[in-house]
């Protein structure tokens, strides 16, 4: 049985009813860490975790399906994490981004617009002496490699 499947079904089952909160991933570590990581367009609060975490928990024991001593984690991915899915970015809108590009670039803006196929961002473009402008650019998703939103203090 692959448990990784099995555990999605199991959030996907759990959550149907939530059309707010998507599954983002679902690892199983040698280590014996079972990580599911949830998120919700409006974020994702402890108490569903806690609702998914006993869902598949309960599951997993009944159906004997993870031969070994594990450890079952349900969190929402961390500020840091990179986006992974396109629903990711919609959150997003309004954040600044650094993102990673295929040919090794790197482009950095605020996420104005998500299609079903690109981002839209507004790059500040600096050139010693000149003022400073802001050029929108439109980032095909299959370039990209990893985005992560930009944590500001300010």
């Amino acid at each position: 049985m692959d448990i990784e499947k099995r555990v999605i079904e199991l959030v996907e089952e759990k959550i149907a009813d939530r059309p707010d909160l998507f599954l983002v991933d679902v690892k199983m570590h040698s280590s014996g860490k079972l990580i599911i990581l949830v998120d919700g367009d409006k974020g994702i609060g402890i108490a569903d975790c806690a609702q998914i975490s006993r869902h598949v928990g309960f599951h997993l024991e009944q159906e004997n399906a993870v031969d070994t001593a594990y450890n079952l984690e349900v969190s929402s991915p961390g500020i840091d994490a990179p986006l992974v899915l396109p629903r990711q970015y919609v959150k997003n809108i309004g954040r600044s981004l650094a993102i990673k590009m295929a040919d090794g670039s790197k482009k950095e803006g605020k996420l104005t617009a998500i299609t079903e196929d690109a981002v839209l961002i507004e790059e500040t473009n600096k050139q010693k002496g000149k003022k400073a402008e802001t050029i929108e650019s439109v980032i095909p998703l299959m370039q990209i490699t990893e985005t992560k939103v930009l944590i500001s203090f300010k």
